[in-house]
């Protein structure tokens, strides 16, 4: 055996302590307005440990929450031109592009929790617009089934009807139908980026916030708000949506794996949010908000006239006979 001196030895070791690891391949960056503490994310970071895992390190995704890459219509924008991003987005933004969409988004669409709207989201419907915004606009969905909870009204004041938010300026996403439907709830809809609406709570530049629970604690609106009342008036169902011409000039074994292990991690991360509601609710009540239930009925009939104002009568009808 030949001697090998204990200076070479050393030498490699060091060149090689020195030497970067071996890189992906591919790199898919996924931008979020959440914060790395919300269920949801967790779901982000099942799905990229999967993909590491699955790919044998031949993808790699990175994670960047409270929006690190800039506002979620900015990343859909850079991933229309095909840039490696993705971004968890709600179907209202999505309406731009294909009208369907943007149904996910309208108000008291189906009952109860995510169980309900999973069978929406995972039937051939999703499929059929999801190949319609390829098409469109160059995004590809990866999986719609990321489920942040229903929207919730944080205000100043007590809510108990739609004629207590008169005048009410309310922070809302700036897609159409969310801003039709906070109008036809009785306020003023007010869009703006979720990074800023701590401030603009504090600064009175807003009245309100419409947001889902996990969202809201981590945010910590319960030092900006005193009231939280559960209108439950919209599911926030988001999917992941990236570049389609990225994806598609990847190996089909890679696209595969990106869709399945995208739709797991959306099921265990909705299933994880529905299970923090109740830790949620209790942990703000401790913090000083006000919870109030209230009777629905006049919410949802305020809100009736959004799907005929967007043509969606139809469509509603077809979306709601898959959870019968």
């Amino acid at each position: 055996m030949k001697h090998v001196p204990i200076k070479a030895l050393l030498v490699a070791g060091l060149l090689a302590a020195a030497m970067p690891a071996l890189a992906a391949k591919y790199t898919l960056s996924v931008n979020t307005a959440l914060t790395a503490t919300d269920p949801l994310y967790k779901g982000l970071e099942t799905f990229r440990d999967a993909m590491a895992k699955r790919s044998n390190g031949e993808l790699e995704v990175k994670l960047f929450p409270n929006s690190q890459l800039g506002p979620d219509d900015d990343v859909l924008e850079q991933a229309r031109a095909g840039a490696p991003v993705a971004v968890v987005v709600d179907g209202g933004r999505l309406s731009t592009f294909v009208k369907e969409f943007g149904i996910l988004s309208a108000p008291y669409l189906v009952p109860g929790g995510y169980d309900s709207i999973r069978k929406v989201v995972t039937s051939p419907l999703i499929e059929e617009w999801g190949a319609k915004l390829a098409k469109a606009s160059g995004h590809q969905v990866l999986s719609f089934n990321w489920w942040q909870g229903e929207r919730e009204l944080w205000t100043q004041n007590p809510v108990k009807a739609p004629v207590d938010l008169k005048g009410v300026r309310v922070r809302t996403i700036g897609a159409p139908i969310w801003l039709e439907s906070i109008r036809a709830m009785g306020a003023t809809p007010t869009p703006m980026p979720w990074a800023e609406v701590y401030s603009a709570l504090e600064q009175k530049v807003i009245d309100a916030v419409e947001a889902q629970l996990p969202a809201g604690q981590g945010s910590k609106l319960q030092e900006v708000t005193r009231y939280l009342t559960k209108t439950h008036h919209i599911h926030l169902i988001s999917g992941v949506v990236t570049s389609a011409s990225w994806f598609n000039s990847l190996p089909a074994e890679l696209q595969k794996a990106l869709r399945e292990e995208s739709l797991k991690a959306g099921d265990l991360a909705s299933y994880g949010t529905r299970d923090r509601l109740n830790e949620i609710t209790k942990s703000l009540t401790a913090a000083g908000m006000k919870v109030d239930e209230i009777d629905l009925a006049p919410f949802q009939k305020a809100t009736e006239g959004v799907y005929d104002k967007f043509g969606y009568g139809e469509l509603r009808d077809k979306v709601r006979a898959i959870v019968k």
